[in-house]
């Protein structure tokens, strides 16, 4: 049997001619952990502060720039006679050269794909010397840049001539922390007469039938065994297919057929069941090796059909289109390393607990590991991955082509036996670069990418994965004499709203399917003071806070956001109130607006899910792993049963969406209201809504305008199946609000408190933040508006004592109308 001996005790690092290294690093040896990486050591070992606090990013550049030897001793027993041994090297960040024994292996250029080095010629029994010597990222991507010529790129650094997680070189939410070492497993693999190379399963299901075909591929050793004849088993369901391999023949070719599976759905549309596949090599008498995965069966294909609004951009899964209520995920931390399973897990079902079914990975990270997509099976949230290019030109020329495609096709392979994984993206706004952002002169007639997304990749594909869709970019529209980012036509990116335009302008689209857009806001308060030392800098005009602001111009985009819509901030806690809130609510605008044009439009995909430190950015959940406020609007926003309040041309119109696999029936009623709770028209609306469909009622002409916008609003009210939708007709900084009035009372529950709060006035958008008294205390609900008289109970997990008079003051519990001055 092929066994393995991991690689992973007794490294130390040593950093190689830099003068720029301190000298408590360059004195000698610093102990090393494998899986890890150059910062995370020196960390560790207290030679540097943590750069993701305070300002210390800005003074770790020399890291980077750096060269760096990883180097561990260990003991070889030695082996039989006919045994191949190779070192297996999981993931080398990312210039690397191997040695055994000072003998040299090979080099590597690539942190995404993996390398195998025959090493039986020079182990030797007793102690072995293995050393993994990185030389910098920087100075390899800049002679690449020299040797081919400068291409277009998002930012300064040359990230775009190095295979290599793009988002190291630094990113508009992310720090400039360049990373080296062993980041993924490494170890000895030994094995005899023949081992499984490759195992590639294609699922797909027909009628009520489905079909596994796998295709295997085995290594055979060069002594005499390797010429016996070989036999490969796959199992699954209970069927088994079996074929011999001849003497000298490597490539075998199953079909294992199981009638009347059960299907795996994506999530809110049915259950995950997963069915054991084992692919078994054997010679006569004994087993040689064996490869195990979990599958699904389901269908996979992507409409693009042409009809009156353009052509269409839907993913179909088991015959039904799906909408993608997605977020767009980013690497979870600079040093993927430490991303165990239990934090994908927790990353993974705050996506899910958010009523998400779709996550697009982005094309400035990481293919993710093995967790990340068995999770997402697990889960039924649906995948797009994109391949590893983003925002820049790419080279074609050598040794890149020779690398993008062997990167490709080991991440292919691996991860073909994954339900979730529907859709495949050539690469992230590089198309769309090339079209409009002055690329082609700068250009001239260098290489840029198109090779790989029209050409490599969709080739790739059809040979290793042809049962799922590929779109050569995000966006594309399908056809190069359409704009790439055309809204009737494929995906497309909304980014002139944040970038230019108030959150309202959402409404001037009617695309197809958004694969970005997105507003931003502020890390949790716990995360900033953690990250904050100085508590004087906790100031929207803080260095220390504009070190937490990597977007051109983000905090004048954030300040003509707020002052669009809301009161003028008194303090830092009105500012980061308001901050939060209206990212929540331009993100919500943004997707209750995509949906209500179902099946016009089938993806809202936000930008971003998740942070990789502690940052003012897109994401819904902070670095430190806290809830923002916009992870209850989308929550909200992404619910199967969605009612909301649209303007359409006349007027306003209710609009009822219903993602349940069941009609949606009642009754909503429509309620002109002022500010104090008085009636002022109504209308009721009998609710008939098909399975995944919309409907649209316009509302009559008294109800849906007022003579007074400053003081009334419209609520709808599905009497409890679904959350209630309000409609304001001016903006908060416009709005008679009276001073906040509400009754709070605290006690006590088996795994913290409850906070239930009473309105005597309107509350508008009431947030309970007990992180600000407990970092690790957490609440249900957020972004709550109760009427004059209407109640609402916040649950707080907590371990900590917490003062109750904090929890129902300012500025734990804070509403927009708060902001009115007493007099």
């Amino acid at each position: 049997m092929t066994s393995w001996q991991s690689l992973h005790d007794g490294w130390s690092l040593t950093a190689i001619g830099n003068p720029e290294v301190p000298a408590a690093v360059g004195s000698g040896p610093v102990p090393a952990t494998v899986p890890g990486c150059v910062h995370t050591d020196l960390l560790a070992a207290g030679l540097i502060p943590d750069p993701y606090l305070d300002e210390h990013e800005l003074t770790l550049g020399w890291i980077g720039r750096t060269d760096w030897c990883y180097q561990t001793t260990f003991r070889w027993d030695g082996g039989a006679d006919g045994d191949r041994v190779e070192l297996v090297c999981a993931g080398l960040d990312t210039v690397a050269t191997v040695t055994l024994n000072d003998v040299e292996l090979g080099r590597t250029a690539n942190m995404h794909r993996s390398y195998a080095f025959d090493v039986g010629e020079v182990l030797r029994v007793g102690d072995n010397v293995l050393r993994v010597r990185f030389d910098s990222a920087y100075r390899y991507a800049e002679a690449e840049q020299r040797r081919l010529g400068a291409r277009p790129k998002a930012y300064p650094t040359p990230f775009n001539f190095i295979r290599k997680m793009a988002c190291n070189f630094g990113w508009d939410w992310g720090p400039e922390l360049v990373t080296a070492g062993i980041w993924q497993e490494i170890g000895l693999r030994t094995w005899r007469t023949a081992r499984l190379a490759e195992v590639r399963p294609q699922v797909t299901v027909a009628d009520t039938e489905g079909r596994v075909g796998v295709r295997v591929e085995v290594d055979r050793a060069d002594d005499g065994d390797g010429a016996a004849p070989l036999t490969v088993r796959a199992t699954v369901a209970g069927e088994v297919a079996e074929t011999v391999l001849a003497p000298g023949q490597r490539v075998a070719e199953l079909t294992v057929t199981v009638a009347d599976p059960e299907l795996w759905w994506p999530r809110g549309y049915g259950a995950q069941p997963r069915y054991p596949l084992a692919v078994t090599l054997h010679t006569r008498d004994r087993e040689l090796d064996t490869w195990q995965r979990k599958i699904g069966f389901r269908s996979v294909r992507l409409s693009t059909a042409a009809d009156a609004h353009g052509s269409a951009f839907t993913v179909v899964v088991n015959d039904l289109p799906v909408f993608a209520r997605g977020v767009n995920w980013i690497p979870d931390d600079c040093f993927p390393h430490r991303v165990t399973r239990q934090r994908y897990a927790e990353r993974l079902r705050q996506a899910s607990d958010a009523n998400v079914n779709f996550l697009r990975i982005w094309g400035g990270g990481r293919y993710e590991s093995e967790d990340f997509y068995d999770l997402a099976d697990e889960l039924g949230l649906l995948v797009g991955q994109d391949f590893l290019f983003s925002c820049a030109a790419y080279p074609e020329e050598e040794p890149f082509r020779t690398e993008v495609r062997a990167e490709a096709a080991e991440q292919v392979v691996r991860l073909a036996s994954h339900p979730s994984l529907v859709l495949w993206f050539g690469n992230n706004e590089n198309i769309w670069g090339w079209h409009d952002w002055g690329w082609q002169q700068e250009l001239a007639d260098r290489t840029w990418g198109a090779g790989y997304y029209f050409e490599l990749l969709p080739s790739l594909l059809a040979e290793l994965d042809p049962s799922r869709p590929y779109w050569p970019g995000s966006p594309w529209s399908g056809r190069p004499e359409i704009h790439p980012n055309d809204p009737a036509h494929g995906s497309m990116h909304i980014w002139t709203v944040w970038n230019q335009l108030d959150y309202s302008h959402y409404r001037d689209y009617l695309p197809r399917f958004v694969a970005e857009f997105g507003w931003q806001g502020p890390a949790s308060h716990a995360t900033l003071r953690r990250a904050i030392s100085d508590r004087r800098q906790l100031a929207e005009d803080s260095p220390a806070m504009a070190h937490r602001q990597k977007a051109r111009d983000g905090r004048l985009k954030l300040a003509r956001g707020l002052d669009a819509h809301l009161p003028a901030p008194r303090d830092f806690d009105d500012w980061h109130y308001l901050t939060q809130l209206n990212q929540a609510r331009a993100v919500s605008v943004g997707v209750e607006h995509l949906r209500s044009y179902r099946p016009v439009c089938m993806g809202s995909v936000v930008w971003q899910l998740n942070d990789c430190w502690p940052v003012t950015s897109w994401a819904a959940v902070d670095g430190d792993g806290r809830r923002k406020p916009l992870w209850y609007a989308l929550r909200r926003a992404y619910a199967d049963k969605l009612l909301t309040i649209q303007p359409r041309q006349g007027g306003l119109a209710l609009v009822a969406v219903n993602d349940g696999g069941a009609p949606w029936t009642g009754r909503v009623d429509v309620t002109r209201l002022t500010l104090a709770g008085e009636p002022r028209g109504k209308t009721s609306v009998e609710l008939s809504v098909p399975p995944y469909s919309e409907i649209t009622w316009p509302l009559p002409a008294d109800l849906a305008t007022s003579d007074d916008p400053r003081a009334e609003l419209l609520v709808a009210d599905p009497g409890g199946d679904g959350e209630r939708s309000f409609w304001f007709f001016a903006e908060d900084r416009e709005l008679a609000y009276p001073p906040a009035g509400y009754d709070a009372t605290v006690e006590s529950s088996p795994d913290g408190v409850r906070v239930r709060v009473t309105a005597r006035t309107i509350l508008r958008d009431l947030v309970l933040a007990p992180d600000r008294l407990d970092p690790a205390a957490e609440v249900d609900e957020a972004l709550v508006t109760l009427l004059p008289g209407e109640s609402t109970t916040f649950t707080v997990r907590s371990t900590a004592a917490l003062d109750p008079a904090a929890l129902t003051t300012r500025p734990v519990l804070r509403c927009v109308n708060d902001m009115v001055r007493r007099h």
